[in-house]
């Protein structure tokens, strides 16, 4: 690899396909960016499902990493950073929606988004979430379980912003 060139990602991406909503839409024709947020929770489910015990039966995510989550455990938004290449226009087709798990650590990792228009491609928006395990009886932040750390392992790469 030449020098500045940029690696590859290490981990296999989901592609969701999000709805844009006309509500969705500002006065500008761009999808405002508290609905990025909103189609970025609704990537994040479509990709890797919701938390054992949560909802009610739907369509299945592309992975499950949710679904054993123990009893007592709360998967908790931590934070989001959100960085706009340019504006999502409204179409009313789904935008294509890149998702891949980054920055695994001992109690949290972040959900990697890459949101690119659905008519000509180019990259609109990346962001990331990071999530967190929460004991309710502890009321605190407790070690990713061994085998939700191995769920994630073929969906790690570099975080979508730095």
């Amino acid at each position: 690899m030449s020098k500045g060139a940029a690696a590859p990602p290490a981990g296999r991406r989901v592609l969701v396909r999000v709805p844009m909503r006309w509500a969705d839409m500002d006065a500008y024709g761009h999808i405002n960016n508290v609905n990025i947020v909103r189609m970025m929770e609704e990537a994040r489910i479509a990709a890797f499902g919701v938390p054992g015990g949560t909802g009610r039966p739907g369509v299945e995510p592309a992975v499950d990493l949710f679904a054993n989550v123990p009893a007592g455990t709360q998967v908790l938004v931590v934070e989001h950073r959100v960085r706009y290449a340019q504006p999502l226009e409204y179409r009313n087709i789904p935008a294509e929606v890149d998702v891949w798990a980054s920055n695994p650590k001992a109690a949290s990792f972040d959900i990697s988004y890459e949101f690119r228009d659905p008519a000509d491609g180019h990259v609109c928006v990346r962001a990331l979430t990071t999530l967190a395990f929460f004991s309710t009886a502890d009321q605190r932040l407790m070690r990713l379980p061994a085998e939700h750390r191995s769920a994630l392992a073929g969906f790690v790469g570099p975080p979508a912003v730095g």
